[in-house]
């Protein structure tokens, strides 16, 4: 995924179409590829249309689609399938597990798994030839593990991202964090944009950036920490685990958000469950998993309070 935040340079005076500004003087993407993309960009915190004039002084954001690989090379990596038919598959994800081949993973990755499994399902395993291919309708972060969906057809792939698009989806997630909100439960509601001194980090800003909101109850409280149960509403990069830094809760283990505490944990955030409706369904489908072994590793190093 791209992005990018700035102001607007022109000279006073001087608007210009949004997208000619993002090809011409940024130097972003063609035009051509802005809709190809699926860029999003907002000024001065709304929404717009790329058509929309910008003038100097307005604060652009930008995200848009990173370009398809042409392929994708199958490799048999083991997974954890909990469905599969012709249409869709569920995985659990372990931790470290990348999703998509990127700068500094080419390989190795979910995307590659998902392809050997294909090419398996289709009985042709061949890593030069080019035809069809797996497509993620959403990501994990390497570091977090649990339920992934995934398409076989595009069309499928259409269905399920229409549903995270209205955010119909219900995406239930497991964190252990460090302390314990005031609050037994409670709505994290804070705007998420990309950090300007760090921009590989994110942060909350009131006046800027996506809207973002998080739902969360404690589930259980130990000496230093507590598990919590986590439902995101909207679908941000880095959303959970911006919002529990900025309540002052960050997950354990976090090697971007977190607070360095003795525990040597690795990010204790997993995927817990997701539910939807399947491609061909008329019905909702809720998938489940168990807290990973290293949520009960690291439990079973505190204290219960109740």
């Amino acid at each position: 995924m791209g992005d990018y935040h700035g102001i607007v340079d022109l000279p006073p005076g001087q608007p210009v179409r949004l997208d000619i500004y993002i090809a011409g003087c940024l130097g972003l993407l063609r035009r051509s590829q802005i809709k190809a993309r699926n860029l999003i960009a907002t000024v001065n915190g709304k929404t717009v249309k790329r058509s929309r004039p910008v003038k100097a002084g307005d604060e652009l954001y930008l995200t848009w689609e990173d370009a398809p690989p042409p392929y994708i090379i199958p490799q048999h990596i083991p997974l954890n399938i909990l469905y599969e038919d012709d249409r869709v598959i569920v995985v659990n994800k372990r931790q470290g597990l990348v999703v998509h081949p990127g700068a500094g993973n080419p390989s190795g990755t979910l995307a590659n798994a998902l392809m050997w499994r294909l090419n398996e399902r289709q009985r042709v395993i061949d890593a030069d030839a080019a035809g069809p291919r797996p497509f993620i309708v959403h990501r994990l972060d390497k570091d977090t593990s649990g339920i992934l969906i995934a398409a076989w057809d595009s069309a499928a792939l259409s269905f399920l991202a229409d549903q995270f698009k209205a955010r119909t989806v219900r995406k239930v997630y497991a964190a252990i964090v460090r302390g314990c909100p005031a609050e037994r439960s409670g709505v994290i509601s804070a705007n998420i944009v990309r950090d300007r001194a760090d921009r590989k980090r994110f942060t909350v800003c009131q006046d800027s950036g996506k809207n973002a909101l998080t739902y969360y109850r404690v589930v259980k409280s130990f000496d230093g920490c507590s598990l919590l149960r986590l439902r995101p509403k909207t679908g941000r990069t880095h959303q959970l685990r911006v919002h529990l830094r900025a309540i002052g809760h960050p997950i354990v283990g976090d090697p971007v958000y977190g607070q360095a505490d003795g525990r040597q944990a690795t990010l204790a955030l997993h995927a817990k469950s997701l539910e939807l409706v399947l491609p061909g369904a008329e019905t909702r489908t809720r998938f489940v998993t168990k807290l990973p072994a290293r949520f009960k590793e690291l439990l079973g190093r505190c204290t219960s309070r109740f």
